[in-house]
């Protein structure tokens, strides 16, 4: 079938076209030579995929055509990409289980306990990206596919820097770690993250004689410029030991590491305290910068410097430490220690770049405290809605969104998780974790998934039912009658009157209810025997739903009493079902035919009355009948109603018999 599709307006007729048709959760598009092939190409091959930032859309190819003025290329074009993507699966499922612990919450903890509470959810955020990265990082390795080897490699580029991202807003804005652990904590963030000189660490530990390998001297400087005072010194012992010339030299320079005043995490020690002994110390090392101690080793020499903050001698190590960051981080470290959150500042840590990466930019607008920009550029910069939509559920509960609304009503927390939740109802087995997302959007996020479930494919019973548990628990109505009707149309159309007659009750679809007790009547009629007899022999209440329903189980509670040998029960239930019109007319002659075992019995069944009124069902039925009629009428039926008129008779007789027998004794 042709697919119909659309023109872009203003398009070059005899030119290519770009034609599309939406879907429910992706759209075609094609480019084409309209003036000869119009709409979309039938002929489809493989092609590969390429992410656009999550306020686009994300392109896969479908297929490509060969050369010529008339070939096309046909795109699936879906609006999240990554979450088809097997190996970040653990991310979106991990993470969930983060988020609603985070919702269900203590409100009632506040200050310190609060705090440490949103820092712990912080830290396991990350540790899901870390432990997703990881897998990816193993998948990578093990593949020998390059396609995949690719696209396992960018996936860990972008989730170490989600991650590194992730640190320094948890530290700047979850811990709001104040000044002196501030610097601590930039630390251990650069330390996490700036990794590209492991290897070269590693090699130089690992070899027989540290102290003479070519790099040794890099290692100690690495050492220095992270802070990490306790290797950097293990490792110049051993150049001292090497070289009894360096003793003196190195005893003075230990015993500077050594002094050297770091911030304390407990608050063992106020600022001021902090900053008179960073003074007393940074006098020292000018003291014997200055008197030449170190002036017959460059080596010792320029870690001196970097003990002093010279900013020239930490600039002439950048290629060690590979990002701006790191160097901010290291001049922090050695010129001001006790820097507040507020003094940090972005002037001059990217030198001569004139347009950054997106990943600095992020970071340069964490540093500044631009919390609503680090938002906006991570949303264009990233492949997904994951980030930004848990970062800023995780801020907001830091109280650090209050205040910022988005001009369309909705707040931009929950315009995020909106966003994000409606990529997974994209996906065939992850739409179960968006409903959770749409639960906690207070304003729209009801609204969105009565619009999303509608949309779910109900492939299977197992997959209807799972739905329909959710619009239940929620008191979605309208769903839950749409979804049983859709499961009831399919079970018929399937001839599974059982299970479409469940859903019709399910549904409580008297018409359709009504519609299939017919199906299962006239089935009856036929085989003279009743399908899901389960079903019909457990309906309750449920068969008051219609009046053929009604009929249906009473009917089928006849049989069961007549097979239990209850007869008189069965002739009066028999009696009612015609004598109060529940039946339809057309099934009288099925009644009437079921009574003519009792009017047979030994033991008369019917009483007097009871038999009058059988004989007057069966007068209505055939006086119903044109002349007409009953000329086109088989020999069946006849017989049938000249079977039931002698049996009546010869039951009414021996009714009258019976009573007055009783009557004259």
């Amino acid at each position: 079938a042709a697919v119909p599709s659309q023109v872009v307006p203003g398009a070059d007729p005899s030119a290519r076209h770009l034609c599309f048709a939406w879907g429910p959760a992706e759209v075609l598009v094609c480019e084409t030579l309209f003036g000869r092939r119009g709409g979309f190409p039938s002929r489809r091959e493989g092609g590969q995929g390429r992410a656009f930032p999550p306020g686009t859309l994300t392109a896969c190819v479908a297929g490509t055509g060969e050369g010529g003025p008339s070939s096309s290329r046909l795109f699936v074009v879906r609006k999240d990409q990554d979450i088809y993507i097997q190996t970040l699966r653990k991310l979106f499922n991990e993470s969930h289980g983060i988020f609603i612990g985070l919702q269900r919450s203590e409100e009632e903890l506040a200050g310190k306990s609060r705090k440490a509470q949103l820092v712990q959810v912080s830290k396991n955020y990350r540790s899901v990206i870390r432990a997703c990265m990881e897998d990816m990082h193993q998948a990578a390795i093990l593949t020998r596919d390059p396609a995949l080897h690719s696209q396992y490699s960018t996936q860990v580029s972008i989730l170490s820097a989600m991650e590194l991202i992730w640190n320094l807003c948890e530290i700047l804005f979850v811990e709001a770690a104040a000044a002196g652990p501030l610097l601590l904590r930039l630390l251990d963030w650069v330390r996490l993250h700036v990794c590209d000189v492991d290897n070269m660490v590693h090699e130089v530990l690992s070899s027989e004689n540290p102290s003479k390998h070519e790099l040794f001297w890099n290692v100690v400087d690495v050492f220095v410029l992270q802070g990490r005072m306790d290797e950097a010194r293990h490792l110049l012992s051993k150049e001292a030991s090497a070289n009894p010339t360096l003793v003196n030299m190195y005893k003075i320079l230990d015993d500077l590491m050594k002094k050297m005043p770091v911030p304390s995490l407990g608050n063992t020690q106020t600022l001021t305290e902090m900053e008179l002994k960073w003074q007393h110390w940074h006098e020292e090392c000018q003291q014997y910068l200055q008197d030449g101690t170190f002036a017959s080793n460059s080596h010792m020499e320029s870690i001196c410097k970097i003990l002093l903050g010279d900013e020239d001698a930490i600039l002439e190590k950048k290629d060690l430490m590979t990002t701006w960051y790191h160097f901010l981080v290291t001049r922090l470290l050695y010129s001001h220690p006790t820097v507040k959150p507020m003094e940090l500042r972005m002037d001059l840590f990217l030198g001569g770049e004139s347009s950054p990466e997106p990943l600095d930019t992020i970071l340069m607008a964490a540093f500044e405290f631009e919390l609503h920009q680090v938002i906006k550029e991570c949303s264009i910069a990233l492949s997904n809605w994951w980030f930004v939509a848990h970062l800023t559920d995780l801020l907001d509960h830091c109280k650090l969104l209050q205040s910022h609304n988005l001009y369309f009503g909705s707040n931009m927390r929950e315009f995020l998780l909106l966003e994000y939740a409606s990529g997974l109802f994209s996906h065939h087995s992850l739409w179960q974790l968006g409903v959770d997302y749409f639960d906690h959007c207070p304003e729209y996020g009801r609204v969105y998934l009565e619009l999303h479930i509608e949309r779910i494919p109900l492939n299977t019973e197992q997959k209807a039912l799972k739905v329909l548990r959710i619009c239940e628990q929620r008191q979605m109505h309208e769903q839950v009658r749409s979804i049983c009707k859709i499961m009831a149309m399919k079970a018929l159309r399937n001839n599974r009157l059982g299970s479409a007659l469940s859903w019709s009750i399910r549904a409580k679809d008297a018409a359709f209810a009504t519609l299939i007790s017919d199906r299962f009547l006239k089935d009856y009629c036929e085989s003279g025997c009743f399908s899901d007899l389960d079903l019909i022999d457990n309906l309750g209440p449920s068969m008051l739903l219609s009046d053929r329903l009604t009929f249906l189980g009473k009917y089928r509670e006849f049989h069961r009493l007549y097979g239990e040998k209850r007869f008189s029960e069965a002739a009066k239930l028999l009696l009612m079902l015609m004598t109060a019109h529940i039946a339809p007319c057309s099934f009288w002659m099925t009644l009437l035919t079921d009574a003519l075992p009792l009017l047979e019995q030994k033991e008369v069944i019917f009483s007097a009355e009871q038999t009058y009124e059988l004989m007057r069902c069966l007068e209505d039925l055939t006086a119903g009948k044109s002349d007409k009629q009953k000329f086109q009428d088989d020999d069946i039926e006849t017989m049938k109603v000249e079977m039931l008129r002698l049996a009546l008779a010869r039951n009414l007789a021996r009714v009258i018999v019976k009573e007055g027998t009783l009557e004259g004794s």
